[in-house]
């Protein structure tokens, strides 16, 4: 899409807005456009004459919109958008990067389509990046992936088939309010109805999905990402209690919604929640936290802090024997 300030420039700009926000105002035309309300109409007039059919309305829900059935012309970028999106592909997906891959191959669909001048620019991104592979990161299957958005979109009820980490798998009605990417993970938020609780899948090991006749309501004041941080450091083996000594406001910048819920407790705050990973819990959340703590549970993680713990210390103080192999 072109940028500049030509009149055939602004006037493809209003049909891209017109085509994203049906109903827009003049004047809302004019904000966007950077322009007076009178040039936003002169510009809804020159699509007009090209005949694009651009209805108006009156009133407080009219607004400009496209026509029943317009024929679009086809989907063009400017070369930030191109670029941006380029970027985006192999920051997800890096084995994008090769042609022959199925994302990589829909890239080069669309870099292909692209104008010459801009085309070219993603071309060269794409030929001249090199993209390391995220080992945390999972891929789930498409189809799988498209059946969840597909029920989030329509609320309805899916009854899915889930692995566990140790490779049982089991069915489970669920509620999907919503799929979240976190960190190079797909996870599907939802409401299990046997467990009458929230719960987190994700969605790479979602190995079935299939609807049922139900549908259902999501909470009005879902924040999706809030709300998969906070179930994620919440039922899991083995609880954990950590105090604080400094107050919330100072330890809250430092805590994870993973790590559980940060409590004030006069001058200090307990942070309360549970881990499936309690070595990962000491030595990467906890060692960052630059502030005195004591574990007053559980044992688990009490036993991993020790643990990180010597190893620091043997870091500052080598025994006689580590010196003496060190020497030789």
């Amino acid at each position: 899409m072109p940028t500049g300030s030509s009149p055939t420039a602004r006037a493809l700009r209003t049909l891209e807005i017109l085509q994203a926000r049906p109903g827009a105002t003049a004047d809302q035309l004019a904000s966007s456009l950077g322009v007076t309300e009178r040039a936003a109409r002169r510009y809804v007039g020159i699509l007009r004459e090209a005949g694009i059919p651009v209805e108006s309305a009156r009133g407080p829900y009219g607004g400009y919109r496209l026509g029943r059935g317009t024929r679009l012309p086809p989907v063009v970028f400017t070369e930030e958008q191109a670029l941006g999106l380029v970027m985006a592909v192999l920051d997800g997906q890096p084995a994008a990067i090769d042609a022959d891959d199925l994302v990589g191959s829909a890239l080069s669909k669309v870099i292909r389509a692209l104008p010459e001048s801009i085309g070219r620019q993603a071309a060269a991104l794409r030929a001249h990046a090199s993209a390391a592979p995220d080992r945390q990161s999972a891929r789930p299957d498409s189809a799988i992936m498209s059946a969840l958005v597909a029920a989030v979109a329509d609320r309805r009820r899916v009854v899915v088939t889930y692995r566990s980490e140790s490779g049982e798998e089991r069915d489970a009605e669920v509620d999907p309010w919503a799929v979240v990417v976190r960190y190079g993970r797909w996870y599907l938020l939802c409401h299990s109805h046997r467990a009458e609780a929230i719960r987190t899948y994700r969605v790479d090991r979602i190995r079935a999905t299939r609807p049922t006749p139900h549908g259902f309501t999501p909470p009005g004041d879902l924040d999706p990402v809030a709300a998969l941080e906070e179930n994620l450091g919440a039922g899991w083996k083995y609880p954990t209690r950590v105090v604080f000594d400094a107050p919330q406001e100072r330890v809250a910048p430092w805590i994870r919604p993973p790590m559980g819920r940060l409590r004030p407790d006069g001058d200090r705050c307990v942070l309360v929640g549970s881990t499936r990973n309690p070595a990962m819990y000491a030595q990467e959340w906890l060692a960052t936290v630059p502030f005195d703590f004591v574990v007053e549970e559980g044992a688990e993680l009490r036993a991993a802090v020790a643990t990180v713990a010597a190893r620091f210390h043997a870091a500052l103080s080598p025994s006689s024997e580590t010196r003496s192999r060190r020497r030789s």
